[in-house]
């Protein structure tokens, strides 16, 4: 069953993640029409149907022809017209989830000659893709633990475990009290703060906020460390008091708008890149204003700052579940990796800190489907002892 011509171009867009969300479903609908596992496309015609390698190379190719046919082999019986609609319904979920979440080659990931290596695997069982959970330190110093199935309350938060939402306080004469909300490797989290500021936290990051803001006065919070996207609710809506959000390099100022500052403790830059509204950036010695599609790259060692247009859905992809690497050498990349799965990354081959990727990854995939999916003949060995990944 070869596609049209029109779904043949709105699943290059699913590729490139630039679907809206009627495409999505019309995905979606042509994969469950795939009655049987013989009209799902061979591999020869997912290679034709993507533009060969302008898109999609022969390893991959393999990979969601062979992860769509296991489900088919689980079929010993004729199905049922039950059994036959979960079959069609499995199939979708699993080729759209290789759609949505593998990595697909527009340019060859290394090189083109691929190879892999049986790699070393030792006990990575401790080895698991990040999850919501955070640390909360109170006013008091009393410190809560934020997880998936623990629920949390306080006289104006809450939290369900995946996310803390503060409510604004009623007393107008409220004292300012602060909160810190910790995000340990492996780990993320969502809270909503009591101006109606939403925050996403990534892995290895620290926020300092208050409980309550007083009406009419600045807003203020602190990244103290690691990677924020902030959708921070807008000054007319709080008598024009504007938000602040400071950082020991540099503050950021915005009356509301969409951004996201990258400032982890064990780089030397802090990157702000604005998807909506206007900011200004103020490091001590410079200013500079961004408009959206902006970034600007803030080195603290010298202080210098320059301002360039990026791929804004690339920078903020980890929001979505998505790392996304755009000519990223490896050594930069592995630090994603560690802090998301929490492990420790050793270049036992130092030339490989160099080598460059692009393309996009699943953050809940395995880290061994990870580490598969960059094998080529520039990385054709690796090892895994428990907590630690060395690359050969």
């Amino acid at each position: 069953m070869h596609p049209s011509n029109h779904i043949q171009s709105i699943l290059k867009k699913f590729i490139l993640n630039k679907c809206n969300k009627q495409e999505i479903e019309e995905v979606i609908a042509y994969i469950q029409s795939l009655k049987e596992s013989s009209q799902i496309p061979s591999v020869e015609e997912v290679l034709e149907l993507l533009d060969e390698k302008q898109i999609v190379e022969l390893e991959v190719a393999n990979r969601i022809h062979d992860d769509i046919l296991k489900i088919s082999k689980r079929q010993t019986t004729k199905p049922t017209k039950k059994k036959n609609y979960i079959w069609r319904y499995t199939a979708a979920a699993i080729l759209v989830g290789i759609l949505a979440t593998s990595y697909f080659f527009r340019d060859s990931f290394f090189n083109n000659d691929l190879e892999s290596s049986t790699p070393i695997i030792v006990n990575t069982n401790t080895i698991i893709p990040g999850t919501d959970k955070a640390t909360l330190t109170l006013e008091d110093g009393s410190v809560v633990v934020l997880e998936k199935g623990n629920t949390f309350k306080t006289k104006n938060a809450s939290s369900n475990g995946e996310e803390i939402v503060y409510e604004a306080s009623k007393d107008k004469s409220v004292e300012i009290a602060y909160n810190y909300l910790t995000i340990p490797r492996g780990g993320q989290y969502h809270v909503k703060l009591a101006d109606g500021t939403e925050v996403w936290l990534n892995s290895e990051t620290q926020l300092k906020y208050p409980t309550s803001f007083i009406e009419g006065e600045e807003r203020k919070v602190e990244l103290v460390y690691g990677e924020a996207y902030f959708d921070v609710s807008h000054s007319i809506n709080h008598k024009g008091s504007k938000f602040r959000v400071i950082n020991n390099a540099q503050e950021v100022e915005v009356l509301g708008t969409e951004f996201n500052i990258k400032a982890y403790k064990d780089e030397t830059r802090i990157y702000t890149t604005l998807v909506e509204g206007k900011v200004t950036i103020d490091n001590g010695i410079l200013k500079q204003n961004l408009t959206p599609n902006q970034q600007s790259n803030l080195n603290i060692l010298n202080s210098s700052m320059t301002i360039a247009v990026v791929d804004v859905e690339g920078e903020i992809s980890w929001k979505r579940g998505i790392f996304s690497f755009k000519g990223k050498p490896l050594k930069d990349i592995m630090k994603v990796i560690s802090r998301w799965y929490d492990v420790d990354v050793v270049f036992v081959n130092k030339d490989l800190e160099s080598v460059k990727f692009k393309g996009n990854l699943n953050k809940n995939q395995s880290i061994e489907r990870i580490l598969s999916i960059m094998l080529s003949s520039k990385l054709d060995k690796y090892e895994i002892k428990n907590k630690t990944i060395l690359l050969k």
